[in-house]
């Protein structure tokens, strides 16, 4: 059962900071400094450069794949508090690195809704390991496959915005 907690955690985590990131426009343009190098990077090594600004945007700010896993660690240690506080936390983040969105802290305040409807029927740890599955699709397997998956992500996105 543990797996299937994990599976139906890693899709609910991964649509919540993908989706979020998305709608704040990370794959559209570097938002702090560093994200346009990974862009460039990413883009120079095959993959798709929106998808490489997603990813640098990941890296170099406090988004919703970062208050989505800080929410769910913050959740499982305190309850609803703990979420609460870890959006307060990347609020912060996302104010000393300058970045002008709120993904982040929308992505923390997300999840932590997301667990509290779920959590009598699936325990908050398991949160943390989807969200860390989720990160790892990401950021951690194949950058150009993901890429590309995310620059057509934010494509679909854009057509029907």
């Amino acid at each position: 059962m543990e797996i299937f907690y994990i599976l139906i955690c890693f899709v609910l985590c991964w649509l919540n900071f993908v989706i979020i990131d998305t709608i704040f426009g990370l794959p559209e343009k570097p938002g702090v400094l560093g994200a346009k190098h990974i862009g460039e990077k990413i883009k120079f090594i095959g993959g798709d450069l929106n998808g490489g600004y997603f990813m640098g945007n990941i890296v170099c700010s406090p988004d919703a794949s970062a208050g989505t896993l800080l929410s769910s660690i913050m959740y499982y240690l305190m309850g609803v508090d703990g979420g609460l506080l870890a959006s307060f936390f990347v609020w912060i983040g996302n104010r000393l690195c300058a970045d002008s969105g709120y993904a982040g802290t929308i992505g923390a305040l997300s999840i932590t809704l997301i667990i509290y409807l779920l959590s009598p029927f699936i325990n908050p740890k398991y949160f943390i390991v989807g969200m860390v599955l989720a990160i790892l699709t990401i950021q951690g397997l194949e950058h150009r496959f993901a890429s590309k998956l995310l620059g057509k992500i934010y494509r679909l996105y854009k057509e029907r915005a």
